[in-house]
């Protein structure tokens, strides 16, 4: 079937400077070369929700809130090993998997969260041509420079697994940092094989890597357990070793002229794995949520309630994202350093239609940005204006003895524990009257971003709430301000009442 004009969004998901969300792109872009097969128009982004696609979510585990769904439509892509003797997942994680719409990759996964398992499509791996596939005949792959390749991570059971293999006189090429992408494809063009090894005792067969591996040109060496049940393709193009074989398989058979015509052999067969049957299914059944999401969801403006200042590096999935910059693709372009008016109409592509109201905002977020702000009287300003009584706004910023501070050069100051005193404090100064904040938590942070003395700091973490003012802090206001504060009926200047007089005043001429 094909979908023509149907909107899709891959978001991946990747906690700010968490380098492994690179490796969940490689089925990201899977998805998106059978989706467009199918007529569907796709996007990828990072942490970003569409409002007006259905959104496929990958890495979820790795910290999604599950309100969200209620906002956009969303469907969950497990690529983790659930269940027994499979990856220790945070419970948050499974209890979304149960009430979010979920496709999977391996039956095993879906008992642990589906009551019908029939609920959760499945999906299968197979030849990506995107990839750039390097030359692989017999004599090609025996002139490469590595012999056997591994990149991940290398926990006890792997390394068990690589002594033995290593005792047999083989060496093995480990990617001990981590690479992905491009980087590390020009890696594995270069070996005469990647070895697989099971993470876990589930021993679940790990298709993201073995479908991206053949692809490129390069053969797969997998272990298989008892228990290991690959898709039929990779039953075909995958070389095995079992526990029993191990020793004898890399002494003898691996690197042989035999091993180079059957690699060749099984490269050439996997060119014709194409699973697009399951993407088909995968796809109707992302776009039927979509279609109920918005049957029963709502298409009224929405008042934001969580404010993130920045976008970039940091995007916050379920925050209204806002920057001065395009090129960080927030969710809308602008800047609270100047001065406006509230309420504020905004059509954003990715959070919809948003207003920005005065009182309304519960939680605003600012991470490494008072540093660079021209006029950050006029942000914090606004900032409160928008924060409802009792709101409040979380601050990260470097201290000014720390080597972060002033390193950046668009930094235009440096701040320290007293940079708060005129939002806190010294409110008249700055104009404001019946609101304030208060400085309610305050750490120093290390070069990680963990608590530390202040000895150590090199950012500091503030929070701030807005509150009332006190009639003894209005009476301070009034008496330090250049004028009395407003309130006083006679020193407010009404236009109304002005035009009233005028009208008055020319009848009585007639």
């Amino acid at each position: 079937m094909i979908y023509t004009g149907a909107h899709v969004n891959l978001c991946v998901i990747q906690p700010a400077g968490y380098v492994h969300s690179l490796g969940l792109l490689d089925a990201a872009l899977y998805f998106k070369y059978q989706f467009q097969r199918l007529g569907a128009r796709v996007e990828v982004s990072k942490n970003r929700l569409m409002r007006d696609a259905v959104n496929l979510v990958f890495g979820a585990h790795l910290g999604f809130d599950k309100a969200i769904a209620r906002d956009y439509s969303c469907v969950i892509v497990n690529l983790e090993q659930i269940g027994s003797r499979g990856a220790q997942l945070p419970a948050a994680y499974l209890d979304l998997l149960k009430q979010s719409a979920v496709v999977d990759y391996d039956e095993a996964n879906r008992g642990v969260y589906c009551a019908q398992t029939d609920d959760a499509p499945l999906i299968r791996f197979g030849y990506a041509p995107y990839l750039p596939r390097a030359v692989c005949s017999a004599a090609d792959l025996a002139r490469r420079p590595i012999d056997l390749l591994f990149f991940g991570s290398v926990n006890p059971r792997r390394q068990a697994v690589f002594d033995r293999i290593q005792s047999t006189g083989r060496c093995i090429s480990v990617l001990n940092t981590p690479v992905y992408g491009p980087e590390r494809d020009e890696i594995v063009a270069q070996a005469k094989a990647v070895l697989n090894v099971h993470h876990y005792d589930s021993a679940r067969f790990e298709q993201v890597r073995a479908f991206q591996v053949l692809s490129l040109g390069t053969p797969l060496v997998s272990e298989r357990t008892p228990v290991t049940e690959p898709d039929h393709a990779f039953e075909a193009c995958a070389l095995w070793f079992g526990d029993d074989i191990l020793e004898s398989f890399f002494r003898d058979e691996f690197l042989s002229p035999l091993y180079y015509d059957v690699s060749a052999r099984a490269l050439e067969v996997f060119q014709e794995a194409d699973p697009i049957e399951t993407y088909a299914d995968a796809l109707g059944f992302a776009l039927g949520v979509h279609k109920v999401q918005r049957s029963i969801g709502s298409t009224d403006r929405r008042l934001v309630k969580r404010l993130h200042i920045g976008s970039g590096k940091d995007y916050r999935p379920g925050w209204f994202n806002i920057d001065i910059q395009g090129t960080t693709q927030p969710d809308a372009v602008l800047d609270l350093g100047r001065q406006h008016v509230w309420p504020m109409q905004i059509e954003s592509p990715t959070a919809g239609s948003m207003t920005l109201a005065p009182g309304e905002v519960e939680q605003v977020y600012a991470n490494n940005v008072l540093e660079h702000v021209p006029d950050l009287a006029a942000m914090m300003g606004n900032c409160l204006v928008l924060l409802k009584t009792g709101g409040k706004m979380t601050i990260e910023v470097p201290h000014e003895r720390g080597p972060g501070a002033w390193q950046d050069p668009t930094h235009v100051r440096a701040m320290n524990d007293n940079s708060w005193l005129y939002y806190t404090d010294w409110f008249w100064y700055l104009g404001w009257f019946e609101h304030r904040f208060e400085k309610t938590a305050f750490t120093y942070l290390d070069h990680r971003l963990q608590p530390c003395e202040r000895e150590a700091a090199w950012f500091m973490r503030v929070e701030l709430t807005k509150v009332e003012t006190s009639i003894a802090e209005r009476m301070q206001a009034r008496s330090l301000r250049s004028d009395f504060g407003s309130g006083y009926a006679l020193l407010e200047d009404n236009p109304e009442e002005r035009r009233t007089a005028e009208v008055s005043l020319m009848a009585q001429d007639d």
